[in-house]
């Protein structure tokens, strides 16, 4: 039914609209991925951490890992990503 190629020559915009949903669904076809501001931010601010130049906002060296990856997202969060908030324990 599909020939080697995407799409025919001549195809019409309904027969189109189901063949690129068809390829999308079937995985021959995927959009492509970047890495989103976020992502970025807690990847620079996680190496500034691993090279031990990472500090808090009162001058203090960051030690535990746990503190570095807070800073990060509250980073991220800072210059606009959208990082969604921890989840509250229930008790």
């Amino acid at each position: 039914m599909l020939q080697d190629s995407a799409f025919p020559d001549f195809v019409s915009p309904a027969r189109n609209r189901f063949l690129s949903s068809m390829l999308y669904l079937t995985g021959r076809f995927m959009a492509k991925k970047t890495a989103s501001a976020g992502k970025r931010k807690v990847h620079k601010v996680m190496h500034e951490f691993k090279q031990g130049s990472l500090k808090s906002s009162s001058g203090k060296k960051i030690k535990s890992r746990k503190q570095a990856v807070a800073v990060a997202l509250s980073e991220a969060r800072s210059a606009g990503a959208h990082i969604p908030k921890k989840k509250s324990s229930k008790s």
